[in-house]
């Protein structure tokens, strides 16, 4: 949706019915792989450089140092795993969307960007994927440790006030962060004209205007919630 006008007219559950009708089920995995093979390095990372960054370096524990060990585990994860994974994740799913397909798989996908555009070719978006992984982190990490904590008195559940204070934190950080994830996508997409960041939201906010930023919310928003409630139950 944030990458096709057509799609956007269509809304989220317009989508949902295009998409079955003319992929099945498994069309609602397209670019599915990609998420797949990365996920496991991108939480790792995550949780490591933020413990890290909690013992090491912002060692007192406040709003203000969870927030800026958050910081760091997403500039870090989007660094060394994110972009790369965005990047083709979205290159996939754009050329499905072509009438012409240049990629056969995710593989036959990365070794066709790598020898058109070398490994700069992986790291589109480099930029946007680094600010709103950073913020999104920055945000999780703050609103996860708080909603657990106002939670505590009521449920006994462990697990379940996880779940709830995860699920809660991804959607906070996908409100917070939504304009550049579009900015992003748009920078990611196959053939996309070469511009800034600040050139990408220009054109954004001319042909769409402000709710141009939040193209693919409804859908995003469910997906954000329920990985953020799942990674910070598994992983915390």
């Amino acid at each position: 949706m944030q990458l096709d006008k057509a799609k956007q007219k269509l809304g989220a559950f317009g989508v949902i019915g295009e998409t079955f009708r003319n992929h099945g089920f498994l069309g609602f995995y397209r670019g599915y792989s990609s998420l797949l093979i990365f996920n496991m390095p991108k939480n790792s990372v995550r949780f490591y450089t933020y413990e890290w960054a909690a013992t090491n370096v912002f060692k007192e524990k406040s709003q203000k140092n969870t927030f800026l060990c958050g910081i760091v585990a997403g500039a870090t994860e989007a660094v060394l795993v994110v972009t790369p994974q965005e990047t083709i994740k979205t290159k996939l799913i754009h050329d499905k969307l072509s009438a012409v397909h240049k990629y056969k798989n995710i593989f036959h996908g990365i070794s066709t960007i790598y020898k058109d555009k070398g490994p700069s070719g992986l790291y589109a978006g480099v930029v946007p994927t680094v600010i709103k992984q950073s913020t999104n982190q920055g945000v999780r990490f703050v609103v996860f440790a708080d909603t657990k904590e106002r939670l505590q008195p009521y449920l006994r559940n462990k697990v379940l006030i996880d779940l709830l204070s995860g699920a809660f934190a991804g959607f906070c950080s996908t409100m917070f962060n939504n304009p550049i994830d579009v900015i992003k996508t748009k920078m990611q997409g196959v053939n996309t004209a070469k511009m800034s960041v600040m050139g990408h939201a220009a054109d954004i906010f001319a042909t769409r205007g402000f709710l141009g930023f939040y193209s693919g919310i409804g859908p995003r928003l469910v997906r954000v919630m329920l990985d953020a409630a799942l990674t910070f139950s598994l992983f915390h």
